[in-house]
């Protein structure tokens, strides 16, 4: 079974509780993540940016840039993985392009948004949105090119914040019928209007809902975004803002004291990294190739 077949599998199943898909940014976050008991992983656009580039997500990341991580993360983890694809960086033509890099680099779905160039995080202001007959033939575009690889599409709204949440229902009605696999309406205010997602989606086709720390949306506990109709949760850029914050305080302690000194009960020594990364079990497999175990 294809790990696009198991996402899908999984997020169908009603008896187990909504999957929860922690956000990663590269090869060491995604093996913390599936260590640590991720079924999924979701790669971030813009924790991506912040963590790579030091920049916001406002669109400056490549179609390129984002392909060579997905493979590093693909070749780390044995978990599907979810990839922020943007607008598909263009046209209809350029989604096509994406979707099949990302598929052959090891993507189990690809998220599509309905923004215009360039995108920005859906809980800026600021956003302005593409016609929905230019997102549903992006839909199909993406869904053609990645028949080959059976790839998930998340088709994402942003309209909430600019049309309003009837209009934005109305997009994803017609997302849904252009074949989108994962709905995903970006940024409802409060539980009512999570609700009202659920109730006209959430029977027929899976959906997305993100959690932002300090973002639009509720944080809510797994279980209850289960009782309101959510089947896939992600937390996108929690593991940057828990960075961040820790890193603030690290290079502020080594520069004023001199030292690590304070931190060792915080941190991981030489020996305890190289248990995390596997280091001595990847050196005795080296050594299984080499040329004296041949003879």
């Amino acid at each position: 079974m294809t790990q696009s077949r198991v996402l899908i599998s999984r997020l169908q199943d009603k008896a187990k509780a909504p999957l929860l898909a922690p956000g990663v940014f590269d090869g060491l976050s995604s093996m913390m993540a599936e260590k640590a008991g991720a079924e999924a992983l979701y790669l971030s656009g813009a924790s991506f940016a912040y963590t790579r580039f030091g920049h916001p997500d406002i669109g400056l990341v490549s179609m390129s840039e984002m392909a060579e991580n997905v493979a590093a993360i693909a070749d780390r983890v044995d978990v599907p993985l979810i990839v922020d694809a943007d607008t598909g960086f263009g046209n209809a033509l350029n989604v096509q392009r994406t979707a099949r890099v990302f598929a052959r680099s090891g993507a189990s779905a690809i998220q599509l948004e309905d923004q215009t160039l360039p995108k920005r995080c859906g809980h800026l202001a600021g956003k302005s949105l593409v016609s929905a007959l230019e997102m549903v033939g992006k839909i199909k575009a993406a869904k053609d090119a990645l028949a080959p690889w059976n790839t998930l599409v998340i088709a994402r709204t942003d309209a909430i914040a600019l049309e309003g949440v009837s209009a934005a229902l109305d997009r994803a009605e017609h997302y849904s019928e252009a074949g989108a696999d994962i709905l995903f309406i970006e940024a409802p205010q409060d539980t009512e209007t999570m609700r009202e997602i659920a109730r006209r989606f959430a029977d027929r086709i899976p959906l997305l809902v993100n959690m932002i720390e300090g973002g639009k949306t509720p944080l809510l506990p797994l279980s209850t975004l289960g009782d309101l109709g959510f089947r896939l949760v992600i937390y996108p850029g929690a593991f940057v803002r828990a960075l961040t914050f820790m890193g603030n305080q690290f290079y502020a302690d080594l520069l004023n004291n001199g030292s690590t000194e304070i931190w060792q009960d915080r941190m991981l020594d030489l020996q305890g990294l190289n248990t995390l990364l596997g280091t001595n079990d990847l050196l005795e497999k080296g050594k299984s190739y080499d040329a004296e175990a041949q003879s």
